[in-house]
């Protein structure tokens, strides 16, 4: 029998007798993973960190489970933890050198973790109050193509000549045992700052996201970050993502035992640009969040509305090299 790509938004069944990659019935509710994955949490003492949801209520990192199968874990989650965590481990040179698939899978994996757990929430909170779970069909739209895409894990699926993410890892000189973590799920935006390395992956844009901070990335290639300038990369991706207004699509191809993915160009039949206009004082707002660590103020930020502060470029443009930013980490 040929390979079945399995949709969970089409159902719309988000219990825990179902394994959440495969869709196959569970033996028991039991069968779980952490959606952060325990060798993380142990590294970084997060088991009883709070994790705050979208819904307001508390819960902890090691709260944050998926229901399974052992067969799937064993086989393509375990082994892909493993190389994962060996390379952070080491740090900038060794995560360099993983396939950029398998990072995306591995960050897919979480953030749909946290999305799973943030519907489960959602449900439970609606039908206490008697009312139907709503969402809205264009996240409906960006989760099933992230699960989709996640499939990759255990499907003969090929992506026909495109990556669906943007995915950047920069060297950065941060304190040790620092675990800077964000995400924002209605953009489907991860990041990441550890050891001596950040990374940010905008998981469901086909690297439009890359493309729209060209100039910015190629100013900063090579060089090591202070944490504030990775944080100000952060900001700009974070915000470009929110800005960007298409919704990937795709085609699916079955062919033999392959299934070979397409993608739509995202221009489609809109003469918009793929972005929306790009607002300072928006920006600057993003940046304070970013910044909370250094206490910088929306009104310093923007205090020139035409050029936000920046510790990445200077007043011509050229990098500002790490080494001269008097900030503490």
């Amino acid at each position: 029998m040929s390979a079945q790509i399995y949709s969970p938004f089409e159902s719309f069944n988000f219990s825990n007798n179902k394994c959440f990659l495969t869709g196959e019935a569970l033996n028991t509710e039991e069968e779980k993973i952490q959606v952060f994955p325990q060798w993380l949490m142990s590294r970084y003492k997060l088991e009883d960190q709070p994790f705050k949801l979208l819904d307001e209520s508390m819960a902890t990192y090691k709260d944050l489970k998926l229901p399974c199968s052992a067969a799937i874990n064993e086989q393509y989650l375990e082994p892909l933890e493993a190389v994962i965590a060996a390379a952070f481990d080491t740090g900038y040179e060794a995560v360099k050198e993983l396939d950029e698939l398998q990072l995306f899978q591995w960050a897919g994996k979480l953030l749909y973790g946290i999305i799973f757990n943030e519907i489960q929430a959602g449900i439970r909170q609606q039908h206490a109050q008697g009312d139907e779970f709503n969402i809205s069909q264009s996240i409906i739209h960006k989760f099933s193509n992230l699960h989709l895409m996640l499939q990759t894990l255990n499907l003969p699926i090929e992506l026909d000549g495109f990556k669906p993410f943007s995915l950047n890892l920069f060297k950065v000189d941060n304190a040790d045992d620092v675990f800077g973590y964000r995400d924002e799920i209605n953009t489907l935006t991860f990041s990441l700052r550890i050891k001596d390395f950040g990374l940010i992956i905008c998981l469901q844009d086909n690297g439009a996201n890359s493309s729209y901070h060209k100039e910015m990335l190629e100013k900063v290639k090579g060089h090591t970050l202070h944490p504030i300038q990775f944080e100000e990369v952060n900001g700009r991706f974070f915000y470009s993502a929110y800005l960007f207004n298409r919704l990937p699509e795709y085609n699916i191809m079955p062919v033999g035992d392959t299934i070979y993915i397409e993608a739509m160009p995202l221009r489609g039949t809109s003469s918009k640009p793929l972005f929306d206009d790009w607002v300072n004082k928006i920006y600057g707002q993003v940046l304070e969040n970013f910044w909370k660590n250094w206490g910088f103020l929306l009104l310093e930020i923007i205090k020139n509305p035409e050029k936000p502060m920046s510790f990445l470029f200077n007043a011509d443009g050229d990098f500002t090299n790490e080494s001269t930013i008097e900030l503490s980490q």
